[in-house]
């Protein structure tokens, strides 16, 4: 029987099957050491076969894991060696980020940006609690639009609070598997309540001492959208830990980068301090925004180069 992965907490994960039935299913000890290097073998958003294992508490037991479209990795949060698959069979991933309470660092944004380039997600973004934001918030917005945009991306501005800016992103979602991620603290959960209220997700303030947000999920979980569509809530993460990612590779997930690789001199170019560099070129002529060269210099910086 063929069923959809809704919900993980570790050893059970909550399935659908085809005829729209839930159970409760474990997987078959075996998949454990199949080549899967992962802290989660199974994640949200896998296409699984499932044998049904006791009708009346309607458990189910994992037999097969079908080929994924694509998932979304990023470094274990427990083991920096490990991976852990964040979602799986994905659409578009949706970033909620903010300017204020707090503040959303650009590195963030960015590290998930490649994050969703690496595995040939489209990503989108969203600035809530528009309502906090005063002119110096609101002009960064625009800046930060105008930079993301003219590298490819949509940029969204909304306020949960307000119940403002929420159409134009609900339209986004439609017939599409969503990955929400972001922050602790940006208002994520409360943005995902207003779209679908019957979700009822635990919002909480951001925590008064260190204006980083608490977290409030603890394990990744999709819902239906009414409408057609589904939505992929995660944990609020403090950071972004990419992972399989070579320097030479990082270029290649700028989007404005990518198009002009082929015009530097050397073809193992790190646009750092190689001459006839397309990359820094473009950066001086204000084609690439200086703020995303700086991203992709923090980002080339922070890989460590392996030792073959």
């Amino acid at each position: 029987m063929k069923a959809t992965v809704y919900k993980s907490t570790g050893s059970w994960y909550t399935v659908k099957d085809e005829s729209g039935k839930w159970h409760n299913a474990r997987m078959k000890g075996i998949f454990k050491i199949d080549e899967i290097t992962s802290t989660n073998p199974v994640a949200v958003g896998d296409e699984v076969e499932i044998e049904t294992e006791n009708e009346s508490e309607d458990t189910a037991m994992i037999t097969k894991i079908a080929d994924r479209r694509n998932y979304i990795n990023r470094q274990s949060p427990r083991y920096k060696h490990q991976h852990h698959i964040v979602a799986s069979n994905l659409d578009q991933s949706m970033l909620v980020a903010t300017l204020k309470e707090p503040r959303t660092s650009q590195g963030f944004i960015d590290r998930f940006l490649v994050a969703s380039e690496m595995y040939h997600v489209p990503a989108i973004i969203v600035f809530n609690k528009a309502d906090l934001y005063k002119k110096k918030e609101q002009e960064k917005f625009e800046q930060w639009k105008e930079m993301y945009e003219s590298a490819g991306y949509k940029v969204f501005l909304a306020s949960a609070k307000d119940k403002e800016g929420i159409k134009p992103v609900e339209v986004e979602l439609v017939n599409k598997t969503t990955l929400v991620s972001g922050h602790s603290g940006v208002g994520k959960s409360s943005l995902l309540n207003v779209i679908l209220p019957e979700l009822e997700l635990k919002t909480q303030d951001v925590s008064g001492w260190s204006g980083k947000g608490q977290h409030t999920t603890t394990f990744a979980e999709m819902h239906d959208l009414p409408g057609g569509g589904r939505i992929i809530d995660t944990p609020g993460m403090r950071e972004f830990g990419l992972v399989d990612l070579t320097r030479q590779e990082v270029s290649h997930y700028f989007p404005e980068m990518r198009d002009r690789l082929n015009d530097c001199q050397f073809n193992n170019c790190l646009h750092v301090d190689e001459p006839a560099c397309a990359i820094k070129d473009a950066v001086e002529n204000g084609v690439i925004a200086v703020d995303r060269y700086v991203s992709y210099i923090n980002i080339l910086g922070s890989i460590e180069e392996r030792s073959y």
